[in-house]
């Protein structure tokens, strides 16, 4: 348990405010509520609306006028990835600052501050370079900043007594952000197409600057839970110290060991991307060599831990060395999740781009020719799929399975996951082919791969979050969100991976070899990618020892 600082006087002040009156409390829900969950719609559309018209735009902007034409499409995919990489690697920033200095409030809003500021970059700047670009970044630190809080902001305005109120309230907050995705999905290429990105992405701006000033004005209602400053002694960067500096007598410091190559390998490639050698290669950028080198320290740093735990008990309590542990054996289940990822992320890249090239059905009758305009709104089938399918899962699949005598677990649901999502790549590179045939293709082909993908995501991310919070000790959970973000991180690595190894000469003609297109030989290369993760997941999961981390009634 977390020790906390005494409180201020404020602090008492409000802490006792929220906690008056516990009869009236437990009957309605916190005045402050509305604030937040305002602010969460705001957000969400500003943040889906700028990031899934992001390709379409830097494909046919000056931004990447001085890339040769046939080279913007990947160039696009780079910055997009790369744009996705710094959203969730700067939730550890933003958990950092929360807790050892500034607390949940004055965090969320310098970060939306920093986000507001750069909309305005990506409005203002949409013909140059470095501008829009400072933009992309401001909105990655403000927007990967803020996430890892706000969902737990919600949790401290309640209390026990009105604690059964909070499903409603976290339904509410899933609700939004989707029907946030929704509109933005819908919408938001209609608007760079008739109006100009200077609109498309301003509109986001000023959704953005709305959501800051809801956020803002409920500021005298919030209940703030004081940062813990990190002074637990038990949190899990203790306990892993503790665990890698600990000699035992009569035994060596393999793990130790194991942990320094980690970190020697880290700083050895960030040297390569500075001082460029001979052997490093040319396309790895800061972006890439940074998530190797953070890649690097997570499993060496991780495995050597693993090896050493044991040492850290008696200087920590065995729940914390024990939640090490759990915390450890998650790592690998999120690691094993990243394949996903980077197809799940490249439905706002490369499938956008595919649907470019095919032909929208407008003489279909059943087609909303009055609304659906634009490829790139076939994003839009994604959310309003996931309001879908989370309850026809929950009432009808899942119940389904149990009388057919299969347990649909968490780690079972995922793998499955894993594997609809290389399906619904399959379906896409279906799809490319018959592009590459030179037959014309109706975009209502694209309905079927991002159904299945749909499907998958459901079955990964709202599972691994149920996964998590299981498995993971209390104490620990702040810590298991932080890596779950990290999964995405890594997922876009893949993509730029991938991106990076088909400017090879080499690999260029062996794909040539194939009588596939790039993009069809890329299509099905992530599919195959998907299934050989499900197969290990599969694996690893048969010996995964399963835990009951809830809180007892």
């Amino acid at each position: 348990m977390a020790l906390l600082p005494n409180p201020t006087a404020t602090d008492r002040e409000r802490m006792s405010q929220s906690a008056a009156s516990p009869t009236t409390d437990a009957a309605r829900l916190p005045r402050q509520i509305p604030y937040i969950i305002g602010n969460e719609a705001c957000e969400r559309f500003s943040f889906y609306g700028m990031r899934n018209i992001l390709v379409q735009f830097l494909v046919s902007s000056v931004i990447l006028a001085y890339i040769p034409a046939d080279a913007r499409e990947g160039a696009a995919k780079d910055i997009f990835h790369s744009f996705v990489i710094g959203v969730y690697f700067f939730p550890l920033l933003g958990g950092w600052l929360s807790d050892r200095f500034f607390g949940k409030y004055n965090t969320v809003m310098w970060f939306s501050l920093i986000y507001c500021a750069g909309h305005a970059c990506l409005a203002m700047f949409d013909d140059n370079k470095n501008g829009f670009y400072t933009g992309l970044f401001l909105i990655a630190l403000g927007s990967g900043g803020i996430k890892p809080l706000v969902v737990s902001f919600v949790g401290d305005q309640f209390t026990r007594d009105n604690k059964h109120l909070a499903k409603i309230v976290f339904d509410a907050f899933y609700w939004t952000i989707n029907f946030g995705s929704f509109f933005a999905s819908l919408l938001m290429p209609l608007f760079l197409r008739s109006y100009g990105p200077a609109v498309a992405f301003g509109i986001p701006g000023v959704l953005m600057f709305i959501a800051t000033i809801i956020f803002w004005m409920g500021r005298k209602q919030y209940v703030r839970v004081p940062p813990t400053r990190g002074e637990d002694p038990h949190s899990f960067y203790n306990v892993a110290r503790t665990a890698l500096t600990t000699q035992a007598p009569g035994q060596g410091r393999s793990g130790f060991l194991v942990a320094v190559f980690g970190a020697a390998l880290a700083v050895g490639m960030l040297l390569c991307w500075a001082f460029k050698p001979g052997f490093w290669p040319e396309d790895f950028g800061f972006v890439i060599t940074a998530c190797l080198a953070l890649g690097s320290l997570i499993a060496f740093g991780g495995i050597g831990t693993s090896m050493q735990l044991e040492r850290a008990r008696g200087a920590h309590p065995d729940a914390a060395v024990d939640g090490v542990r759990a915390v450890l054996r998650i790592i690998i289940v999120f690691a094993l999740t990243t394949p996903f990822w980077s197809l799940f992320d490249q439905k706002a890249s490369t499938w956008v781009l595919q649907g470019k090239t095919m032909v929208i059905p407008h003489d279909v009758w059943w087609w909303p020719s009055f609304l659906v305009k634009d490829a790139g709104q076939m994003q839009a089938l994604n959310p309003i799929l996931v309001l879908m399918l989370i309850p026809f899962n929950n009432v009808v699949l899942y119940p389904w399975l149990r009388r057919m005598g299969f347990e649909p677990t968490a780690l079972r649901r995922m793998g499955a996951g894993i594997a609809f999502s290389g399906i619904a790549w399959i379906v896409a590179g279906a799809i490319q082919l018959s592009i590459d045939g030179g037959s014309p293709v109706s975009l209502a082909w694209q309905i079927a791969p991002y159904a299945l993908l749909t499907f998958g995501e459901v079955l990964v991310s709202a599972t691994a979050l149920e996964f998590a919070y299981s498995q993971a000790s209390g104490s620990m959970k702040g810590v298991i969100m932080a890596f779950w973000y990290l999964a995405s991180t890594f997922g876009s690595l893949w993509v730029l991976l991938t991106n990076a190894s088909v400017r090879n000469p080499a690999v260029i003609e062996r794909i040539a070899s194939t009588g596939l297109s790039e993009n069809a030989f890329l299509m099905f290369f992530f599919a195959g990618f998907a299934f050989v993760a499900a197969a290990v997941f599969a694996w690893y999961a048969r010996s995964y020892p399963m835990q009951d981390n809830y809180r007892a009634a």
